[in-house]
């Protein structure tokens, strides 16, 4: 008994000698193995009430109240090269439903996926990226988002908080509409804002889902910092959905730390493309044609109502005279 006493004694000491001068194996993270990328289960062990096939018909009715709101670029040359590049970030990702991609024209800088993969990219966004990669390390972030299901989950964790609205899970019922101020949309706030820990996670996977295409998955804390810095220059460009849950530089930190020890490093990646550069340019000149020139009068007409003995030429100040006809005048 002694000796055993002993040996133990032993062991636990030179174990900790050894810890003192051997760095202690580093933990590797969960689903860090790129090479399983799309044979993994990202989900095990998460609680979601909502079945995959449940979360694409929410996903839908969600995507046409959406779609009553905005405006769609319905350029089929705009519309074909975002979806193309989205659809390869998706097939490089371990989502489980599949994904309509749509251009929003907005000049605000966003984008958004919905659970069941109804995915909404702003024409702003992609005038503000730099590089087809910018634009691809944001939408593998979101593609992110749905692989993990975190719309879902999200909504039955608070759900569940709330002992009351069970039955309706079961029923069908209970979504609990609430104003998503980010885009003006009447859309259950769950399925949009995410925690810190999802946000975490999205990181983490839209890194990979990056990586696993070919793209520089840097591009992504690069174009972040570089929205950041605009924001700082011209508060209010950055979209309220980013700014919830902002690139601190502990966010910052983690994914450079993650793109130099969980990525394996390659002799090339994708920057840019040629293509982008077209749609990009594409983008930016229907973007000049919807705003008249700085100092230009804009031609459309204005109404102006004429008093009794005043001519056409008269000034454009309205009348007090609310008895007069109104009039249609250009101004020059």
């Amino acid at each position: 008994m002694k000796h055993s006493k002993r040996v133990l004694s032993t062991c636990l000491a030179l174990a900790l000698c050894l810890g003192q001068n051997t760095p202690l194996l580093a933990k590797k993270p969960k689903n860090s193995d790129v090479e399983d990328i799309g044979n993994r289960d990202i989900n095990k062990g998460n609680w979601n009430f909502i079945s995959l096939e449940k979360e694409i018909a929410l996903g839908k009715s969600l995507a046409q109240e959406v779609e009553r709101q905005v405006k769609l670029v319905n350029d089929p040359e705009i519309t074909e090269y975002v979806s193309r590049v989205g659809q390869n970030l998706v097939k490089n990702s371990d989502a489980k439903v599949p994904f309509t991609i749509k251009v929003v024209d907005s000049d605000e800088i966003n984008a958004f996926a919905l659970p069941g993969g109804f995915f909404y990219v702003n024409s702003g966004l992609i005038t503000a990226a730099d590089e087809e990669s910018e634009l691809a390390g944001v939408m593998a972030h979101e593609i992110a988002h749905v692989a993990a299901r975190h719309g879902t989950e999200q909504y039955t964790k608070a759900t569940l908080a709330n002992y009351a609205t069970l039955p309706l899970i079961f029923l069908g019922g209970g979504l609990g509409y609430g104003l998503y101020n980010a885009a003006g949309f009447l859309i259950p706030l769950q399925f949009l804002h995410f925690s810190r820990k999802a946000e975490t996670e999205a990181d983490f996977l839209g890194l990979e889902y990056m990586y696993k295409t070919g793209y520089d998955p840097t591009a992504f804390i690069s174009f972040f910092e570089k929205i950041q810095a605009q924001e700082k220059k011209k508060p209010g460009k950055l979209a309220k959905a980013f700014s919830t849950h902002p690139p601190t530089g502990d966010r910052i930190e983690k994914t450079q730390a993650n793109i130099a020890t969980i990525l394996p490093e390659r002799d090339q990646y994708v920057i840019n493309t040629s293509e982008f550069d077209k749609i990009k340019g594409k983008l930016v000149a229907f973007e000049n044609r919807k705003r008249p020139a700085e100092g230009e009068k804009s031609n459309k007409p204005t109404l102006k109502r004429r008093t009794s003995g005043e001519t056409e030429d008269s000034s454009d100040e309205p009348s007090g005279n609310d008895e007069d006809r109104p009039k249609l005048k250009k101004r020059n």
